[in-house]
């Protein structure tokens, strides 16, 4: 089905076996008073008609929830969009469109192809490729391209800086300044305990 491009068709006639179980996964009351009508695969446009205007404008509040219902249960996102109709009105069943007919005077000939193309096709052709240009790399272009990427290199060594160490294997000032803080912290927090513990 897949390989034919079957599937949306089989899952619109999936849909309309099967909707008074998916309707009433949706809502318990739905089946009885909700009926759907066709399903168009070109658009994915699911038709629904309602036995009352109440119910037209319940189907509009929760659309969404019935398209994921319908798209979970049949396994495929054939379902895009849920058109309520008129409670009195039924939906044109969906047909294929036909294929337009070849005028009834057109003579068949056959297919021309490269190799059975006239002599002045083949003129026209030597002639545009002698005179097409070779594809060439501006150089403007390719020094542009060079700036940028030293640019984004350089904004990226800013923001992210390599962590430095001092040449004797001592630990950077970002890192000397963090231990002073750490210590200098763990110092106020013993000379608060000594103080409660007098007290």
């Amino acid at each position: 089905m897949a390989d034919r491009a079957w599937e949306l068709p089989a899952a619109g006639g999936n849909v309309l076996d099967r909707w008074p179980d998916i309707a009433a996964t949706v809502a318990p009351h739905l089946p009885d008073h909700v009926q759907a009508v066709a399903f168009h695969p070109e658009t994915g446009q699911l038709d629904l008609r309602p036995a009352s205007p109440a119910y037209a404008t319940q189907l509009r509040l929760i659309s969404a929830r019935i398209v994921a219902a319908v798209n979970e249960a049949v396994g495929t996102d054939a379902v895009s969009v849920v058109q309520v109709l008129p409670v009195d009105a039924a939906a044109a069943p969906w047909t294929e469109p036909a294929a337009p007919a070849p005028p009834p005077d057109a003579p068949q000939t056959p297919v021309k192809t490269r190799e059975t193309a006239s002599p002045g096709f083949h003129r026209a052709l030597a002639a545009h490729q002698a005179a097409a240009p070779g594809r060439t790399v501006d150089p403007s272009i390719t020094q542009s391209l060079e700036r940028q990427t030293a640019a984004v290199r350089e904004l990226s060594r800013r923001a992210f800086p390599e962590r430095e160490v001092a040449a004797d294997d001592q630990p950077a000032l970002i890192e000397a300044a963090r231990f002073q803080r750490l210590r200098a912290a763990d110092a106020s927090h013993a000379a608060a305990f000594r103080r409660a513990r007098a007290e």
